[in-house]
């Protein structure tokens, strides 16, 4: 479904057949994309779809914009230019190593986080006090960076990176994001966690405001693709100063000892072997480090996603399913001893 919209909304473009090198020396301004001429309107309708059904009345506007982003006191937020054409798809990947909401399931997730910022400012949220009881002062530092601990249970995992942890809007941006999850499972997934008052009380809240027009409405698009004159190289010049080595390193290097990018002789599918090993693999994580099945469901989940992300795709052939056990383990043991830096 995803692809058959991709092929009927594909914006023909002259620069389509560009080199990488002359694609970089373009303008945003000049790309000539938007969300209407793009796969991105498909995927917004049936997120505004899910929302009804959800019973919420509010919409948030979107365009295109340099990346994600939900600016202060706006409704609406920006999703990233490069989602808007394969073309443009091919050089983030190229550059950045990873398409952030390059599959139809990592780009609902992004829509459901990005959405909790603008229910916040919709409804006014931040300013009441159960909110804030909840979830902190929204006032407070956005950091630059943010140090997360995987074994606290007071926060939903949504986006990887332990995300919730780093900001009070955050932290409920991500807990809306669960909440409105196509599983709806969240009180069986988080019935032994703090955090699943946190999703009770957005589950309350949005039984009273859902039905609701929201009293902040205003339509303004914030820096826009269609108003930058700076180039993609630029761009990404300041992406990659920012990102370049990220906090997944550790990880990064991990998996591209048990992955490759393309099939070899003697590899078979990553995704198969893991799913034929998923118990085993689970079961071996809670036993040896004595956390709780869900924490090693979702240091999996991390895991795998990361391996989507970077493209790796099969297992390679000098690599054992007893070695991927044991660097799972060691991994478990690694995150739940300590915390972890990320860049926002």
């Amino acid at each position: 479904m995803f692809a058959q919209a991709h092929r009927r909304n594909r914006c023909r473009v002259r620069w389509e057949a560009f080199t990488d090198e002359a694609l970089l020396d373009l303008r945003f301004c000049d790309l000539g994309v938007s969300l209407e001429n793009s796969p991105l309107r498909a995927a917004v309708e049936r997120w505004y779809a899910a929302l009804g059904r959800l019973g919420v009345r509010f919409r948030p506007h979107c365009w295109v914009g340099e990346e994600w982003f939900s600016p202060d006191g706006v409704p609406g937020f920006a999703v990233p230019f490069y989602l808007a054409h394969p073309r443009l798809r091919a050089l983030e990947r190229r550059m950045m190593g990873q398409v952030e909401g390059g599959d139809p399931v990592w780009l609902m997730r992004l829509l459901r986080h990005e959405t909790g910022h603008t229910i916040d400012t919709a409804y006014r949220l931040r300013h009441r006090p159960d909110w804030r009881a909840y979830f902190g002062s929204a006032s407070l530092p956005y950091p630059l960076h943010y140090r997360a601990r995987p074994g606290s249970r007071r926060y939903v995992q949504h986006l990887g990176g332990w995300y919730a942890q780093s900001h009070p809007t955050e932290d409920f941006a991500e807990t809306f994001a669960v909440w409105s999850g196509s599983d709806r499972a969240w009180r069986t997934h988080y019935a032994d966690w703090p955090a699943r008052r946190k999703l009770e009380y957005v589950d309350r809240l949005m039984a009273r405001l859902g039905p609701r027009a929201a009293p902040v409405r205003a339509r303004v698009f914030v820096e826009p693709i269609a108003d930058k004159s700076l180039t993609l190289r630029e761009h990404y010049s300041r992406m990659q100063g920012l990102y370049g080595d990220g906090a997944y390193r550790p990880l990064d290097a991990l998996l591209r000892r048990w992955f490759s990018a393309r099939a070899t002789a003697g590899s078979t599918s990553a995704i198969n072997r893991l799913k034929a090993s998923r118990r085993r693999l689970l079961a071996k994580m809670v036993a040896v480090t004595g956390c709780s099945e869900y924490v090693a469901r979702q240091v999996m989940a991390e895991t795998t996603t990361r391996c989507r992300q970077l493209g790796l795709g099969w297992v390679r052939s000098r690599v054992s399913m007893a070695v991927i056990e044991d660097d799972m383990v060691g991994l478990t043991q690694r995150l739940l001893r300590g915390s972890r830096t990320f860049p926002l």
